[in-house]
């Protein structure tokens, strides 16, 4: 194992406390800190030192892919990290978005790689599906919900220019994607006077309180009345979101670790800045319910959970070591990136140890022999999901 330094994204959402606090820096931070990157992404990629000298981890896996990657690993990703580990801050929302699957990716960046010029949807040709666990209270919105259930609270509103997005509702699942059209395509010009008139009814509960806290940042944006069409969800510490492709998706506040395959591909589809692209969103979108977002920890072992994922690009353990339990094993294939978010800790790996208090990080190479976790804290552990 090996000491890891993550680079820190200022995004405008991000928090001037959360991130600050973890490492053990002064609060509040000098600016916004959205997310703390660990991972090879060519983005941001994290810092290992050698020598008295600071090396990027993805030249330090360019160097030797077959020791830190192992051949399985190249062998069905190629010679490159499949996941990227992140800290997330939010204290304010991010963006309305989806990511796409697969084969979504490889097509958009090969068209774009062929003849775009402007705006690129498509910066690598990789899905991006993720899982989010929350390091204290979180909420989020997380895939579309029982559109009988946003057609009422629409309805309740009585405003009747949504009338043809309550017939589109009324058909259930299969009107999801016309709702959600007519409301991203809403005309321009009438779009800041149609949330003022839904912000002016929605009085009371939790849809009104949603309404009125994101249109104050974006009182133009359709995106307001899309997030009433998801399930909003509050989690617990511990708690998750799995966001498969094509899952409409954005983060309301709170603080959580997230992996995800190693890919920056967005589609936006509001409240953001940022370069929205309507068409794209809508076709890239999966169109369904999601019953049940939210993804308890399964126990593994005393003092190990994890949370399953239906991917092989990575999987996610949290090792808890205490008085009573001063040590956790931990056989993970492959490469693998342990962050220390509580307490006092220290990774081996067989190769090599490194002792982390809370915010710190180390990565290991897939060479190496199974992990052990000893002291008394919690770690993050993420790997492939390879078996």
């Amino acid at each position: 194992m090996e000491a890891l330094y993550g680079p820190i994204k200022d995004y405008a959402w991000g928090s001037r406390s959360a991130i600050a606090e973890l490492q053990g820096r002064p609060v509040p931070s000098d600016g916004p800190e959205a997310e703390l990157w660990l991972g090879s992404h060519p983005g941001a990629p994290a810092i290992v030192e050698r020598d008295g000298s600071r090396v990027a981890l993805s030249e330090v896996i360019a160097a030797d892919p077959d020791g830190w990657l192992g051949r399985r690993v190249i062998d069905r990703f190629g010679s490159r990290l499949p996941f990227l580990f992140k800290v997330l801050a939010a204290e304010a929302p991010l963006s309305l978005q989806a990511h796409p699957d697969a084969e979504q990716a490889r097509a958009g960046y090969a068209a774009e790689q062929a003849g775009s010029t402007g705006h690129r949807n498509y910066v690598d040709p990789f899905h991006k599906p993720e899982l989010l666990v929350a390091l204290g209270p979180m909420e989020a919105l997380c895939g579309f919900r029982d559109p009988a259930s946003s057609a009422a609270v629409l309805a309740g509103f009585g405003v009747p220019e949504l009338g043809p997005v309550l017939d589109a509702l009324s058909a259930g699942p299969a009107g999801l994607a016309e709702a959600v059209r007519l409301l991203l395509t809403w005309p321009a010009a009438e779009r800041a006077g149609l949330i003022a008139a839904v912000r002016a009814a929605a009085v009371a509960g939790s849809d009104a309180e949603l309404v009125a806290s994101l249109a104050e940042a974006y009182p133009a944006d359709p995106g307001v009345l899309v997030a009433l069409l998801l399930n909003r969800v509050r989690l617990a510490p511990g708690e998750a979101i799995w966001m498969p492709a094509g899952n409409l998706h954005a983060y309301l506040r709170g603080t959580g670790v997230e992996v995800m395959a190693a890919s920056d591909n967005v589609l936006r589809g509001g409240l953001t800045p940022k370069h929205v692209d309507v068409p794209e969103l809508l076709r890239v979108l999966r169109f369904e319910v999601l019953d049940q977002p939210v993804v308890p920890p399964r126990r593994v072992a005393d003092g190990l959970v994890t949370w399953p994922v239906p991917v092989e690009d990575f999987a996610l353990h949290r090792v808890t070591v205490a008085a009573d339990r001063p040590e956790v094993a931990l056989a993970v294939p492959g490469p693998r990136v342990v962050l220390c978010t509580s307490g006092k800790v220290t990774v081996d790996d067989g190769a090599g140890s490194v002792t982390l208090t809370t915010g710190g990080a180390a990565v290991g190479s897939a060479d190496a022999g199974s992990l052990m976790v000893t002291g008394a804290g919690t770690a993050y552990v993420a790997t492939t999901g390879l078996d």
